[in-house]
C-alpha cells in the first residue's frame, strides 16, 4: 500500500476508538515513529450459551475479557420468548453494571442446543426445542439492540471458546461435548468447519455397532446418542436398581466410586471412541478435547474413548494426537459465543460498514 493509504486508513481507525497511540519510538533519522496498538476498550459484545437446561450470558470487550456474567436455570423447551427474552434483559443489566451505553455493543454472539442454518440464525428441526424450528433468533434481539447477531449450535461455540483460550496453538482440533445429547465442533486448518448446511460434526446420530435395537429420538436406529449420552447411560442405571435421573447423577455416582456407574461410563467412552476413530482418520487433528456434563465424570470416559481410538485410527493419524478433558470446562460455550461476536466485529466488513460517516 501507498503510504498515504495506510495513514488514511489508520486515521479511520483512530477516529472509531478501535486502535490508540501508544507513545512513540526511537528514530532511525527523520521524525520518530509513532506507535499505535488496538483498544480493546472501544467496543463490547456478549456471548450467550444457551443449553437445554441453563443460559450464561457474558460482556466482553474486544481482547475477550470477560466484564460481566449472567446465569440462569432455564428450560430450552420453554419456548423462545422465554429465553430470549431473558437474553435481551441479562444484555442490558450487563451494560448497566459495566457503564456501558448500548451504542458500545458490537455484536451478539449466541449458541444453540440444536441445529443451527448458521448463514440465517434459525434452528432447523431442534430435536430438544419445541417452538424453535426456523425461528428468527437475530431478528428478536435486533428489535432492542440493533447489531449483528451471529447464532450457531453450541458445541461449535465451545470449539472456539476452547481453542481461543486454551489452545491458540492449535490449527487442527476436535471438540466432542458429551451430555443430554453428543456433538463436535471441527476446527480444521485454524478455521471452524460448519459445513454446506452447518450440521458438520453431529457424530450423536452416528451408527454404531453396539447400538442394534436401540431407537434414538431422532426415530433411527443404534445412533451413539441414545446409547452413549448422559440420559442413556442414567437410564441404564436405573434399569439396574440405581436412584439416578440425569446426567449429574451419573457424574456423582462416578465421583462416588460406584463401580456400576463407573463401567457404564467407561464403556460409553469406547462407544464414543468408534465414532471419534473414524473422524481421527478423516480430520487427522493433533489435539481431541472433551467436554460436557459427562466429562466431569474425569479420566474415566477418556480412557474408554483413548482405548478404541488409538487402537482403531491409523499409527500416523494418533502418532502426535492428544485426547484430552476441556480446560475451560463450563465457560466453554460462552467464551466461545463472544469469540465468534469479536470475530464479526474486527472483520474488514465490520469495520468498512461501521467507518461509513465517521469524520
Amino acid at each position: 500500500m501507498a503510504r498515504s493509504t495506510v495513514a488514511a486508513r489508520v486515521d479511520v481507525l483512530l477516529r472509531m476508538g478501535l486502535v490508540a497511540p501508544v507513545g512513540g519510538a526511537r528514530s532511525t533519522g527523520g521524525r520518530p515513529p509513532a506507535l499505535i496498538a488496538m483498544n480493546p476498550a472501544a467496543r463490547v459484545v456478549a456471548g450467550v450459551d444457551v443449553g437445554a437446561t441453563h443460559a450464561v450470558a457474558a460482556l466482553t470487550d474486544l481482547g475477550g475479557t470477560v466484564l460481566g456474567e449472567r446465569q440462569a436455570a432455564l428450560d430450552v423447551a420453554d419456548g423462545p420468548d422465554v429465553v430470549l427474552g431473558w437474553v435481551t434483559g441479562a444484555i442490558g443489566e450487563l451494560l448497566a453494571e459495566t457503564r456501558r451505553p448500548a451504542a458500545d455493543l458490537a455484536a451478539v454472539g449466541i449458541g444453540l442446543p440444536g441445529p443451527v442454518q448458521h448463514s440465517s440464525g434459525r434452528p432447523i428441526n431442534p430435536p430438544i426445542m419445541p417452538g424453535w424450528d426456523r425461528y428468527d433468533v437475530p431478528a428478536h434481539l435486533q428489535r432492542t439492540y440493533p447489531v449483528p447477531v451471529l447464532v450457531d449450535n453450541d458445541v461449535n461455540i465451545m470449539a472456539l471458546g476452547e481453542q481461543g483460550t486454551f489452545l491458540p496453538d492449535v490449527a487442527d482440533l476436535i471438540f466432542v461435548k458429551v451430555a443430554t445429547g453428543i456433538g463436535a465442533g471441527i476446527i480444521s486448518g485454524s478455521r471452524l468447519q460448519r459445513g454446506a448446511q452447518g450440521t458438520a460434526g453431529d457424530l450423536g446420530h452416528v451408527r454404531v455397532s453396539s447400538g442394534d435395537g436401540v431407537i434414538c429420538r431422532c426415530g433411527n436406529e443404534g445412533c451413539l446418542e441414545a446409547i452413549a449420552a448422559g440420559p442413556a447411560l442414567a437410564g441404564a442405571l436405573a434399569a439396574g436398581g440405581l436412584a439416578v435421573d440425569s446426567t449429574a447423577g451419573v457424574v456423582e455416582l462416578v465421583r462416588a466410586g460406584d463401580k456400576a456407574a463407573v463401567q457404564e461410563v467407561r464403556r460409553a467412552g469406547r462407544d464414543i471412541g468408534e465414532v471419534l476413530a473414524t473422524m481421527v482418520n478423516l480430520m487427522n487433528p493433533s489435539v481431541v478435547v472433551i467436554g460436557g456434563r459427562l466429562a466431569e465424570a474425569g479420566e474415566h470416559l477418556l480412557a474408554g474413548i483413548r482405548e478404541i481410538v488409538y487402537q482403531r485410527s491409523l499409527p500416523l493419524a494418533t502418532e502426535h494426537l492428544r485426547i484430552v478433558a476441556s480446560k475451560a470446562g463450563a465457560q466453554a460455550g460462552v467464551l466461545g459465543a463472544a469469540t465468534m461476536a469479536v470475530e464479526h466485529a474486527l472483520s474488514p466488513e465490520a469495520i468498512e460498514a461501521a467507518s461509513v460517516g465517521v469524520a
